[in-house]
């Protein structure tokens, strides 16, 4: 995912920052919780799709990113 992207790309629910996952395959956003998925490079930002985060995997995440 292009660096520049990742910058400028926001959770649409909460409009916090979102960060890539460690397997590169989901942008995570620790506000809401959610991890949206990336296909074929192109990341799908709707709440629709992105799944739930749960709490151990919050947990982890938050210690990394904050």
């Amino acid at each position: 995912m292009d660096a520049q992207l990742l910058h400028i790309l926001a959770c649409p629910v909460t409009k916090a920052q979102v960060y890539l996952s460690e397997d590169k395959t989901e942008l995570v956003c620790l506000a809401s919780r959610l991890a949206y998925p990336i296909r074929d490079d192109i990341p799908v930002m709707l709440e629709e799709e992105a799944r739930p985060i749960e709490q151990a995997e919050y947990d982890r995440l938050h210690k990394k990113y904050r």
